[in-house]
């Protein structure tokens, strides 16, 4: 059994479709970024990045348990782990494992960028318009290298695989990046494929709640400090 611990975000959508894909059996463990969760004992000892998501193998290699953070990792691990979602002919492996790559080392960290100040300072009234100017800037750059990629393909390695679920949580969310998919119509006719997928849909009830909550909970002082300070407020700090 596999134990993911989540909370909503894209990089946490990222390892639930994959789990759903490969279905392979798992227990979801909730965990409240917005509470601190991740701060938390023993969450450290499973991601000592204290972020989400990391998942706990308990039928890992050799029959041993392994816990595995980082999204991209996860992927890569449940792929390797199930044979699947990663193309057996080696162009496309090494097409699919590049593009993951650029993924996790640009597409999720920069658009996240984007989003921050675009969306979330702008709705606690911080305006830096130097860092939204950058960031925007970047998320349509990265837009514009993925259309380029998807003309004339369905899948970024040419066939699903673990590049796309990568992906494609990230796009999902354009419209807090200051991005309209309009612009990027390869990257759109794409995007509306991959979310016709039963994994693409698959959500917790928690799920929507998180998102009315982070309409207006995000941008209180103590939940703001928690997401977006580097760790939990000290008892003193939140009295």
């Amino acid at each position: 059994m596999i134990e993911l611990y989540y909370y909503t975000s894209p990089n946490a959508r990222k390892a639930l479709m994959m789990l759903e894909e490969v279905e392979l059996p798992y227990d979801v463990r909730w965990t409240d970024i917005s509470a601190g969760d991740q701060h938390a004992e023993p969450y450290g000892a499973i991601n000592p990045n204290r972020k989400i998501p990391a998942l706990v193998d308990h039928d890992g290699p050799g029959g041993q348990p392994i816990t595995v953070f980082e999204s991209g990792a996860m992927l890569l691990y449940l792929a390797q782990k199930t044979g699947r979602l990663l193309p057996s002919d080696p162009l496309r492996r090494w097409s699919a494992i590049q593009w993951l790559f650029w993924q996790t080392s640009s597409q999720g960290p920069l658009l996240g960028q984007a989003a921050h100040f675009v969306s979330h300072a702008a709705s606690r009234g911080v305006d830096v318009q130097y860092a939204v100017d950058r960031y925007r800037r970047e998320a349509w750059r990265l837009y514009g290298v993925l259309d380029a990629r998807l003309v004339g393909r369905d899948h970024i390695a040419d066939e699903f695989s673990i590049a796309d679920i990568a992906a494609f949580p990230w796009v999902r969310v354009a419209k807090g990046q200051g991005v309209n998919l309009d612009d990027f119509p390869n990257v759109k006719r794409w995007c509306d494929g991959i979310a016709q997928r039963p994994s693409a849909r698959k959500k917790f009830d928690r799920d929507d709640a998180t998102k009315q909550a982070a309409k207006v909970g995000y941008y209180a002082d103590e939940t703001w400090n928690v997401l977006f300070g580097g760790k939990a407020p000290t008892r003193s700090q939140a009295t």
